[in-house]
């Protein structure tokens, strides 16, 4: 068998036989084919290969290779790997003994819990405002992101109160829940404060206010007719109903739209003892849940102009000044169009959903919500948040 022939033959049985089996049918020692294998670039072989008389079951094998270890029988290249195999071996032993002391030390707790017919009370709130029902936004002046016009807004504001009433109906399969916070918290109408409103929107001032007034109304008949629940409704005026250019701030709510609106509808359920209607006088309005005050208002006081931490910045700002004058548990706020959860502030989305103005203020983009949220009596605060979202 000529050279070529042999490193064939030594290349195809590597894996197959050992370096002694390889030597006999060579005519050479294991030792010399150890050393063609190495100069032929082919892998060193496990343990089992280079010495026949070890045993083949891997303790007997380890066993075997410390005893080699120590006597120093085994050549200097195959040290490095023995040592390896039996530090590896050692390890394996080690998380195997862990592994069964886990196991046997393993005693779970029983927990032995009744889930009750009612956990607690809590009282329901959702926020409805910025809908801006007349204003019209074509898709093509949003990227596509949104479209709206009066007939989407009257389908918004049905959907607004029937998933209100879907949310309320879920959580009192658990909770005990009686009464509904309806906040009315201002710009319901865009109006025309600002010249261009008088080309972007589909009705006059007046024209929107009754029929943001009917739907509103619309919407307590459907709760009242459709639930048992009795309805606190604190209002807030917006600044977009305003009738002056600028806002009066010590007569704001003389010359807003929506303070006519709300005392008209307040006269239309005065005598339904399920309905009760909190009209603002000021900018801040409270309202005390058991120990809970919550603090409502439209949002417009709050400055913010952008910038790193978006409105948590400037509305706690403004919280920080409003709690040296009384202390309220939760603010909540309409006006930025941002459904956000701030912990001791929730402020609430838009109906309108984006708009040109909020593309050209480079705004956050976020589809048309309103803000649903629980005020548990057993705790003490607000549970559950979530968006009351729409279909269209």
């Amino acid at each position: 068998m000529n050279i070529k022939q042999a490193k064939k033959f030594i290349e195809k049985n590597w894996s197959k036989m050992t370096n002694t089996e390889i030597g006999k049918k060579l005519g050479i020692s294991a030792t010399a084919v150890r050393g063609r294998g190495k100069r032929m670039g082919l892998p060193p072989k496990p343990m089992g290969y280079f010495n026949p008389g070890i045993p083949k079951t891997t303790q007997e094998t380890i066993d075997k290779a410390r005893e080699e270890l120590s006597k120093h029988k085994i050549v200097h290249e195959e040290k490095g790997a023995i040592k390896a195999l039996i530090k590896e071996n050692d390890n394996l032993k080690e998380e195997l003994k862990a592994s069964l002391n886990i196991k046997e030390n393993l005693k779970p707790f029983y927990f032995d819990y009744t889930i009750e017919d009612k956990i607690g009370e809590a009282v329901v709130v959702v926020v409805a405002s910025d809908w801006h029902i007349e204003e019209l936004v074509k898709p093509e002046t949003v990227n596509g992101l949104n479209k709206y016009n009066l007939d989407i807004a009257k389908q918004r504001v049905e959907q607004f109160f029937a998933h209100t009433l879907k949310l309320v109906k879920k959580e009192q399969h658990e909770t005990k829940i009686e009464t509904l916070v309806l906040a009315l918290l201002g710009d319901f109408i865009t109006g025309n404060i600002h010249e261009e409103f008088l080309e972007t929107c589909q009705l006059r001032p007046i024209d929107a206010s009754i029929l943001a007034m009917n739907l509103i109304g619309g919407g307590i008949d459907y709760l009242l007719e459709n639930s048992e629940l009795k309805l606190v409704i604190p209002c807030a005026v917006g600044n977009h109903t305003r009738i002056t250019k600028k806002v009066h701030i010590g007569t704001e709510q003389g010359n807003s739209l929506e303070t006519f609106m709300y005392h008209t509808l307040k006269d239309k359920y005065k005598d339904n003892s399920r309905v009760t209607f909190m009209i603002a006088e000021g900018y801040l309005s409270y309202l005390t849940l058991w120990n809970f005050t919550i603090c409502f208002q439209h949002g417009h006081a709050i400055r913010y102009g952008g910038g790193v931490g978006g409105l948590s910045i400037p509305v706690n700002k403004a919280i920080a000044q409003w709690e040296k004058l009384r202390h309220a548990d939760l603010y909540v706020a309409g006006h930025w169009h941002q459904f956000f959860d701030g912990g001791n502030f929730i402020i609430n989305g838009s109906m309108i959903g984006y708009n040109p103005f909020a593309l050209f203020i480079k705004a956050q983009f976020e589809r048309p919500r309103q803000a649903f949220f629980l005020v548990s009596k057993k705790y003490n605060c607000k549970t559950i948040v979530c968006p009351v979202l729409f279909n269209i």
